[in-house]
């Protein structure tokens, strides 16, 4: 009984030092590796604009401030003089500051051809046009809606224009690929050369020709004639009808003027006997 206790004893002194031991020889955990830091979601680059700015052209928001004077504008931009003008003899000016006015969620855009492009129209074209297809002219230079530079690819063809009578009446198509902008009339090629001038609600882009609605070349529709009114046709039996019926009235006209005629010479006969006997 002694040894026992005296072996449970010393097996109970042994196994806190073995296990010390065992502790202090078992090699030490690896650390952690420090959790890598998660990559901030990066901006959207913008939209790189397909229309360069003119070096002349003034400050983008230079007249957001207040209210956008187009005619100082193109004045500041330089060789627009023929454009001003047209604005103001057709007085179409006054619509396109009043649209804008009126429409500041759409806005508008202008564009527009230089003094070059206007000089090379066939001589007093302009002139050659009535009042109506004059503004026409002059309105087919403007979009109703407001384009950014960044935008003329998000445009679905045919674009209407502030020209547009009806949905098919004075449209244009836009191409943008690359850095370029196309406008097509169907008479006119033309492109978009610079940015004269954009802000939130007013876009003005100059054209390198001016734009020729396809509308001036269609053959104008000229109503029909009233067809003229047929006289009815005589019925074929009553018109030889009364045919014969004239032959005989004349007939018997003829026959009454010669049994008279010869009744006639029968009494002067008579007449002249009975003188001679007497």
């Amino acid at each position: 009984m002694k040894i026992k206790q005296t072996l449970l004893f010393s097996i109970l002194l042994i196994a806190p030092i073995f296990s010390i031991t065992v502790l202090a020889q078992s090699p030490a955990a690896a650390p952690k590796s420090p959790a890598k830091p998660v990559p901030a979601a990066q901006a959207p680059a913008p939209a790189k604009p397909l229309v360069p700015a003119l070096p002349q052209s003034p400050s983008s928001g230079a007249e957001s401030s207040g209210t956008q004077d187009i005619v100082k504008i193109l004045r500041k931009a330089k060789s627009f003089n023929t454009l001003i003008r047209l604005l103001k003899t057709t007085q179409i000016i006054n619509q396109v500051n009043a649209q804008l006015v009126t429409s500041k969620n759409g806005g508008l855009t202008i564009l527009a051809p230089d003094d070059g492009a206007f000089s090379e129209l066939k001589a007093g074209y302009f002139n050659s046009l009535g009042d109506r297809q004059q503004k026409a002219l002059i309105q087919y230079h403007v979009l109703p809606v407001y384009v950014s530079s960044s935008n003329f690819d998000a445009l679905s063809n045919p674009v209407l224009t502030l020209a547009s009578d009806s949905p098919t009446g004075y449209q244009l198509n836009v191409t943008a690929y690359g850095n370029s902008v196309n406008i097509s009339t169907g008479e006119v090629n033309a492109t978009l050369t610079g940015v004269v001038y954009t802000d939130k609600t007013l876009a003005i882009y100059h054209v390198d020709k001016v734009l020729i609605p396809l509308d001036f070349s269609k053959p104008k529709t000229i109503a029909p004639s009233p067809a003229v009114a047929k006289a009815p046709k005589a019925d074929k039996d009553n018109s030889s009808a009364e045919d014969d019926d004239q032959a005989q009235a004349t007939k018997d006209s003829s026959d009454a003027v010669i049994h008279g005629t010869t009744l006639v010479s029968f009494g002067v006969a008579l007449l002249a006997a009975a003188a001679t006997m007497s």
